[in-house]
């Protein structure tokens, strides 16, 4: 393919309807209350393989020669490509081989086993195990399938585009989340086509900015190393060949921290009952530093395959940064009813005690100070800070330290 036009978009969108769904638009009460906008969002989590890739692989397969399908299909992934790909490769009854970072969660690893692909798992980001890749597809003969720099991958991505303009044609503003940059380019390029006034905003994690680097320095650049919880978008170097039409079709980038992330999964869970994967999570956690109101706003929510390990630390540390878990330090003198006076006071503001940890070494006089670390469930902020009050009206002295659940 020698650029991304109208006519291969079309011929994308009917295509990817034979193994994808198209998933239907969520309007979100809770996001558009925060917000002061009319929020959708789109659940491509709930794809077959659990993320967009499916579309941009199986496309790009379609549009192989026989001869290139059957010397086998080689790619590089964090995990949700490598699942398009390797469910793609079973549709055509041809040999997959993934490499994948060693970090890659296992829920992916295992799930891009069971389509029947040959998993390698080599180098500690997607970088290392893309150029693994690359060796070995020179090496074996495999045809190698980029996972986001292919203008075929991209129009496969842009699908999602089609769907989201024929379900709420007058949408204004859509936000995509950017890794390598492929359904960014997909998504803004498709947008622009059908209607130019749709604001195209693509969104990074803050320690894998390489598309925003990029854009600043006009021209690509590779990032000496990454450092995020959103596995999916932990990219150094951004596609060449998609590059210029991210420059042209996208209006802005928005970056976001880890701990955004943490907490929009917490919301998402809660209020719409849906795991959301740290990198889709991107354009959620990006709402809030949209600056407009009364706009038609669709987050594409990319993929949700999340082992559960990380889903356990993801919703402790939330429940930490909501203040919904704390810890405080007390001194208390080494006597009898000490202890049960200070959980009389938390009880009586309805604070629940889940640890306590008693240190009696803290001082040499013990009878002036034994240290009591208590962590505590409370509704919120609020709610800690009238448990700490009651806590000083008592005479104590809490300090907050890090809560250890």
């Amino acid at each position: 393919m020698k650029e991304l036009s109208l006519d291969k978009f079309e011929e994308a969108y009917e295509v990817v309807k034979e193994v994808a769904s198209e998933t239907k638009l969520v309007h979100s009460d809770y996001f558009s209350a925060q917000t002061g906008n009319k929020v959708w969002l789109k659940p491509e989590n709930m794809q077959l393989t659990g993320a967009y890739k499916l579309r941009g692989a199986y496309y790009k397969i379609s549009t192989l020669s026989q001869e290139e399908r059957v010397k086998g299909l080689i790619t590089a992934s964090a995990g949700n490509h490598a699942q398009g790909v390797a469910y793609a490769a079973k549709c055509y009854g041809v040999k997959a081989v993934i490499v994948m970072p060693t970090t890659t969660p296992l829920i992916k690893v295992n799930r891009t086993k069971g389509y029947g692909a040959e998993v390698i798992l080599h180098g500690d980001v997607y970088d290392e195990a893309c150029a693994h890749a690359e060796e070995l597809a020179a090496k074996n003969g495999y045809t190698f399938v980029h996972p986001f720099d292919d203008l075929a991958v991209a129009t496969g991505q842009g699908t999602i585009a089609m769907e989201i303009i024929k379900e709420l044609p007058l949408v204004d503003y859509i936000l995509v989340p950017i890794g390598g940059g492929g359904l960014a380019t997909g998504v803004s390029t498709l947008a622009k086509l059908l209607n130019p006034k749709i604001k195209v905003i693509g969104v990074e994690p803050a320690g894998a900015a390489c598309m925003q680097a990029s854009i600043r320095a006009g021209k690509v650049e590779t990032m000496e190393h990454v450092n995020t919880i959103a596995d999916g978008t932990a990219v150094k170097r951004p596609g060449e060949k998609i590059f210029p039409y991210i420059s042209k079709n996208l209006d802005d980038i928005i970056t976001v921290e880890d701990e955004e992330l943490v907490v929009a999964f917490l919301d998402m869970v809660e209020n719409h009952k849906m795991i959301v994967e740290n990198s889709g999570l991107l354009t959620v956690a990006a709402l809030k530093h949209l600056d407009v109101k009364n706009k038609k706003i669709v987050s594409i929510l990319s993929g949700g395959n999340m082992d559960v390990i990380t889903m356990s630390s993801v919703v402790q540390q939330g429940l930490v940064l909501r203040d919904r878990i704390f810890s405080v330090s007390v001194l208390l003198p080494d006597k009898p009813g000490e202890l049960s006076r200070v959980a009389d006071v938390i009880a009586k503001e309805d604070g629940n005690v889940i640890k306590l940890e008693h240190n009696q070494f803290v001082s040499i006089n013990r009878n002036a100070a034994v240290e009591l670390r208590i962590t505590l469930e409370a509704y919120g902020t609020e709610h800690k800070n009238q448990i700490i009050r009651a806590l000083k009206e008592h005479g104590y002295q809490p300090k907050l330290v890090r809560a250890s659940i």
